[in-house]
């Protein structure tokens, strides 16, 4: 699968626009033996670091600014 392709599934999942989907980096990952993740094709690059909550996310940008 490649990124346009998952950008798209994401998208088509979500409601969301291609557009948006694209701005928020998803990206496809596989378990390695270790039981951690790997990205496809970015081994050198900790997945955990790449991980947004967006719960946190949304609370965090409708907080008031009172």
């Amino acid at each position: 699968m490649t990124q346009k392709e998952l950008n798209r599934a994401v998208a088509k999942a979500t409601g969301e626009s291609v557009r948006i989907i694209a701005t928020r980096g998803f990206h496809l990952v596989e378990a390695s033996p270790d039981g951690g993740w790997e990205l496809f094709g970015d081994e050198e690059t900790d997945p955990e670091s790449k991980i947004l909550d967006w719960d946190l996310f949304e609370t965090e940008r409708q907080t008031a600014l009172a």
